[in-house]
């Protein structure tokens, strides 16, 4: 986008959560161009305004993944205009590949978000996606929250992923604990 629109864009989206009563938290920190960014938790489909408005009021140069149909026909270019990938959860198709080149070909700061849970139902194991594309990327993980309940949105501090994904999710997930969902029966941290 251009540096005008960008700056009426996160002014624009300051004020509305402002003004629905959302309090924005975090920022990108300075120093991480790019980046994978969670999303979670994702229980309900107003996830996604929010989540826009928040990258939005944070200048946040994003890429997100959605599934296939959301690209469809009106809504199609208007998706990928604000940053999607279509995703055919259906068929492999090298997603984790094609999120790690576009990471290490950015030739300016790219944010790419992804919710760990892959959908708004309620799942008991997040996929791992995301942790492979920051690994092949070799850039951090940042948590960004939509806390339905404290009506807060943001990021937390980065992670830099050790390779040992077990104790690297885990760490993720405790960040996560105390954040509740539109739907929160739905999300769930085992």
């Amino acid at each position: 986008t251009t540096p005008g629109l960008a700056k009426g864009m996160a002014s624009f989206s300051k004020w509305l959560l402002l003004a629905l009563g959302w309090k924005l938290e975090g920022s990108m920190p300075e120093c991480v161009h790019q980046s994978v960014v969670i999303a979670a938790p994702h229980t309900s489909n107003w996830d996604f305004p929010y989540t826009l408005l928040a990258a939005f009021a944070l200048n946040m140069r994003i890429h997100w993944i959605g599934k296939h149909q959301l690209f469809r026909f009106p809504f199609g270019f208007v998706m990928r205009w604000l940053g999607g990938i279509a995703v055919n959860r259906e068929s492999s198709n090298n997603t984790v590949d094609h999120c790690v080149t576009l990471l290490q070909s950015a030739s300016a700061d790219l944010q790419i978000v992804i919710p760990p849970e892959g959908t708004r139902s309620k799942v008991h194991y997040w996929k791992t996606g995301f942790y492979y594309v920051a690994l092949g990327a070799n850039v951090p993980v940042i948590p960004g929250y939509l806390d339905f309940g404290q009506k807060r949105v943001g990021l937390g501090p980065p992670f830099v992923l050790t390779g040992d994904i077990e104790a690297d999710m885990q760490q993720i997930k405790d960040f996560y604990a105390s954040f509740s969902g539109k739907n929160p029966q739905q999300f769930v941290l085992d």
